[in-house]
């Protein structure tokens, strides 16, 4: 179980099918080394396997999100050390956008570059009033590297995705709402509420259907219009094999609830 693992980095809580996993490193705004990289990626394979677990909630301890990686691990690096660093950075957050379980990130706070990419990462992206958002690399003599190029200019167009990156600029929680950077915005005091909201919201649906239909998504998204709806109707016949499906229609048709199994 995810749950009673001991990790030095992360809190893991389980609330009936939403586990909310928190990064705890707040002495230095919740950054990224290399250590708190492998306990993610470990932390979402276990949760693959985790029946119990329907909704991922990720979110940061104290006033940050993520500030973003470590810098003192970074800079010694030369060039083969820092494309093995990447590579870590960009596998765990490529596992995280196609986990299976739906993964909410509830930005509490800073989120710059690796804390902005961790989001990008995520299906869905929440944020308090406090939160600021940027690639602040170019700033210290980099390009991001946990995938900000490509995911930042996807979800918010090439234009101002390359204004961020190359000016290093950050933004507030309002005007990343305006870029379509966030999906909801929320006092602070609200924020977990309104993540545990959306996230039962999510978790009373057929688990297999909303894990077919992100991955419809995800690898659609990749893909030309002809070869996404190809992809879509794989997954959609997939869910005719499935029980969750026979009891969610016979239930619609006979005017009851239902209580998915996930099978």
């Amino acid at each position: 179980m995810t749950a009673s693992v001991d990790y030095k980095y992360l809190i893991v809580e389980q609330d009936g099918a939403i586990t909310t996993v928190k990064i705890n490193k707040p002495e230095s705004l919740n950054a990224l080394n290399s250590e708190v990289l492998k306990e993610l990626n470990d932390c979402f394979r276990r949760l693959e396997d985790a029946e119990e677990t329907r909704v991922i909630i990720l979110t940061g301890e104290g006033r940050s999100f993520v500030a973003g990686a470590d810098i003192s691990e970074m800079q010694p690096l030369d060039a083969s050390q820092a494309h093995s660093f990447a590579k870590l950075g960009m596998d765990t957050f490529l596992m995280i956008e196609k986990h299976s379980k739906p993964v909410i990130a509830a930005v509490n706070g800073f989120a710059l570059g690796g804390g902005c990419e961790l989001a990008l990462a995520c299906d869905i992206r929440l944020a308090s009033d406090k939160a600021l958002f940027g690639q602040p690399e170019t700033g210290l003599g980099i390009t991001p590297g946990f995938g900000g190029t490509q995911r930042l200019a996807r979800t918010i167009g090439v234009g101002k995705a390359k204004m961020l990156i190359y000016s290093a600029k950050t933004i507030k929680a309002p005007v990343a709402l305006d870029y379509g950077l966030v999906d909801g915005l929320y006092p602070a005091d609200e924020l977990m509420d309104q993540a545990n909201k959306l996230a039962k919201a999510i978790a009373k649906n057929a688990p297999r259907a909303v894990s077919y239909a992100k991955k419809a998504i995800v690898n659609g998204l990749q893909a030309d219009i002809d070869t996404g709806m190809d992809i879509e109707k794989a997954n959609f016949a997939l869910c005719f094999a499935t029980e969750d499906q026979k009891e969610g229609m016979a239930a619609f048709l006979n005017k009851e609830e239902v209580d998915y199994k996930g099978k």
